[in-house]
């Protein structure tokens, strides 16, 4: 081999390892680069898995304690509907007897009335007859 050759095969071997060279180093740079990356996203998912915990918490707080104040209302309007069903119930009541007394009296006025006419057709049939009879 000439030296012209060799000289040209020792910068190509050169150059290959330098080639060889700059691709490892950027293999390297890559997988630290890919392995950064892996770590943020690790990280991330992980402040995300306890963001998204602490807001279903809250929430599900919120909604028990709206739950608690809609249950509560629901036993306010209940006894509040209750009391005004007593109090229905009572003046119904109330009304009914009055009216069974009012009804009661004026039977007994139609009774009493209904006696005195009986007695006048009595007497007047009475009367009737023995004048019928009579003659």
């Amino acid at each position: 081999m000439t030296e012209k050759n060799k000289n040209l095969d020792e910068n190509v071997k050169k150059a290959a390892s330098s080639i060889s060279n700059e691709a490892k180093e950027t293999l390297e740079n890559t997988k630290h680069k890919a392995s950064e990356f892996a770590d943020t996203a690790k990280e991330k998912t992980t402040e995300f898995v306890e963001d998204a915990k602490e807001i279903f918490e809250e929430a599900k707080g919120k909604v028990k304690h709206k739950a608690e104040d809609y249950s509560e209302i629901a036993k306010q309007k209940t006894s509040e509907f209750t009391e005004d069903a007593k109090e229905t119930f009572e003046d119904i009541k109330e009304k009914g007897s009055e009216l069974a007394g009012e009804a009661a009296e004026h039977l007994a006025d139609f009774a009493e009335d209904a006696k005195e006419e009986l007695t006048d057709i009595k007497e007047k049939s009475k009367s009737f007859l023995q004048r019928l009879f009579k003659k």
